[in-house]
């Protein structure tokens, strides 16, 4: 399975026990930026094998990835800050996923969007381009 895990946007401490607990758990975590994601790691003593999944080498790696699911691997994905696939890196893996009918879910997390608005007081509707 692979788990789409929403990270903190600036906030260490914004992340769920959830995300936590899958972050240990699968058998490796493919992230934006290593360095970026071993402080998060760190942070919450989380010990596991990183591998780089960016926008120059998502293609390559969502095919090794779908490669490693189908062996009945897990695998975590997450981005610098905030929930893969928006304006990060992620949805690339998810069609190639969906084109071979494996399974992913998405671990929930902090919003940007939702505080921004929330924040502003703007009625509903809203339309969000990312």
């Amino acid at each position: 399975m692979l788990y789409i895990v929403a990270t903190p946007i600036g906030n260490l401490k914004e992340i769920t026990y959830r995300a936590v607990e899958i972050l240990n758990a699968v058998d490796y975590i493919a992230c934006e930026d290593t360095r970026t994601s071993k402080v998060l790691l760190d942070y919450y003593g989380i010990k596991n094998k990183l591998v780089a999944y960016h926008k120059f080498n998502e293609k390559v790696e969502a095919l090794k990835i779908a490669a490693d699911l189908e062996k009945g691997k897990d695998v975590a994905l997450i981005s610098d800050a905030g929930t893969p696939g928006i304006s990060d890196p992620g949805s690339v893996l998810v069609n190639v996923l969906k084109e071979k009918h494996l399974d992913y879910t998405v671990v929930s997390g902090p919003s940007a969007l939702i505080n921004a608005f929330v924040l502003s007081g703007f009625p509903t509707p809203f339309t969000f381009i990312g």
